[in-house]
């Protein structure tokens, strides 16, 4: 059985590795919202950026990718996603049936919010915007990250009418 892994935020665009296939799949039962503090790669304790996460809610879903890993390279893509996604234990790694564009439903590591955790945060948002606009980590700009997700989910189709209305606020906060 290959290794899948589902992406819904930063591995659209960023998966650190290069996947032997790409497929347009959905997460039911939880929706991609931006509910986790980000104190490292997009943010700091002092001023925290926000980052997308899988919340879970009944009758939800996410549209994203899963990603299949070349064989062979299982362990070290785990290990490498372990590192980037697991670095505050905000995310917990499950595996999620996923439903790809073709029908299928396969098995993916997908990375989704601990709501019990310190960082699972919910704001209005005028007050993601805010957050957003004015964050950077050890990763970058928090407005990077949000810019570069929305390019991809417009590039695939996906429309997120929050993920619009928050480009546009942040590009009018940051002049």
């Amino acid at each position: 059985m290959p290794l899948w892994v589902f992406g819904y935020g930063s591995l659209l665009w960023n998966p650190g590795f290069e996947p032997v296939r790409t497929l347009k799949a959905s997460l039911h039962d939880y929706h991609r919202s931006f509910c986790m503090l980000s104190i490292h790669h997009r943010g700091t304790v002092e001023r925290p950026g926000l980052v997308l996460a899988l919340d879970r809610q009944a009758g939800a879903s996410c549209c994203g990718v899963a990603f299949e890993v070349k064989k062979g390279e299982e362990e070290q893509v785990l290990t490498y996603l372990r590192e980037r996604e697991l670095v505050s234990s905000a995310y917990l790694e499950t595996t999620e049936t996923v439903e790809c564009a073709d029908g299928r439903r396969i098995e993916a590591v997908t990375y989704v919010i601990d709501p019990d955790h310190e960082q699972y945060c919910h704001f209005d948002l005028e007050t993601q915007a805010q957050m957003i606009a004015r964050a950077v980590g050890g990763r970058g700009p928090n407005p990077e990250y949000l810019f570069n997700t929305a390019a991809h989910l417009e590039k695939m189709g996906i429309k997120d009418p929050d993920m619009g209305w928050l480009v546009a606020r942040v590009r009018e906060i940051a002049g």
